[in-house]
């Protein structure tokens, strides 16, 4: 079928099912592992491209894609984190040694940093699906997040999530207009090696729970 229309549908073969979960499964937070390599345009358009292929609220598509490449501006970011980091070590008390022997940053090492950010004013005052729940726009940028995450591990990149910043900080740093929201600042680029499992897991920092705990029916109280 060609044009606009639907399509048909149906499942993927399963080798490409197959890698659809693997790369779900694989998927790690990558803060230590960074090699210099850069990566090439090509495939970081791919990235950037997954990212924006991302479902959206009304096809709102509120995302943008700064791509941080000063170094200046990235030392910047990376003393803004280091004081972030330093308030939210004191809140684990008892276990900050643990804390502060986590790396949770790449940003001085990874050849690619890149914010994702929300545009609150993209698509109107009225957007399709967001009339009774305005947060749905982050929620989609969330997805945007997600997908690019997905195809940098289907491609071999590692990409990590730096979320301990003060938000006045990235606004100031990036230049941010008071409408638009940092949703994610991700380091990625190539890596020598990745978790089998989730690193704060392989720490001893938390555990997966079991998926049977999490499937309730028919409301919050039916397990």
């Amino acid at each position: 079928m060609t044009g606009d229309g639907p399509a048909p549908a149906g499942p993927f073969p399963p080798s490409d099912r197959a890698a659809v979960y693997r790369a779900i499964r694989q998927r790690r937070d990558v803060r230590g592992q960074f090699l210099p390599d850069p990566i090439d345009d090509a495939t970081l358009r791919r990235l950037l491209q997954a990212a924006h292929d991302a479902p959206s609220v009304g096809l709102s598509q509120p995302w943008n894609f700064i791509l941080i490449g000063d170094p200046a501006l990235r030392r910047d970011l990376h003393g803004a984190f280091l004081a972030a980091n330093a308030e939210a070590a004191d809140r684990f008390p008892d276990r900050k040694p643990l804390y502060s022997s986590l790396k949770l940053e790449g940003i001085l090492e990874a050849p690619v940093n890149l914010c994702i950010t929300c545009d609150r004013s993209r698509g109107g005052p009225a957007v399709l699906g967001r009339t009774h729940d305005p947060d749905t726009d982050l929620y989609s940028t969330v997805c945007a997040v997600q997908n690019l995450w997905l195809a940098a591990r289907a491609e071999g990149i590692g990409v990590g999530w730096v979320s301990i910043f003060r938000q006045d900080d990235l606004r100031r740093l990036l230049r941010l207009p008071d409408h638009v929201v940092p949703i994610a600042y991700l380091c990625i680029g190539l890596v020598s090696e990745l978790y089998e499992e989730p690193e704060l897991q392989a720490r001893g920092w938390a555990r997966r729970l079991p998926l049977e705990e999490m499937i309730l029916h028919d409301g919050w109280d039916r397990p």
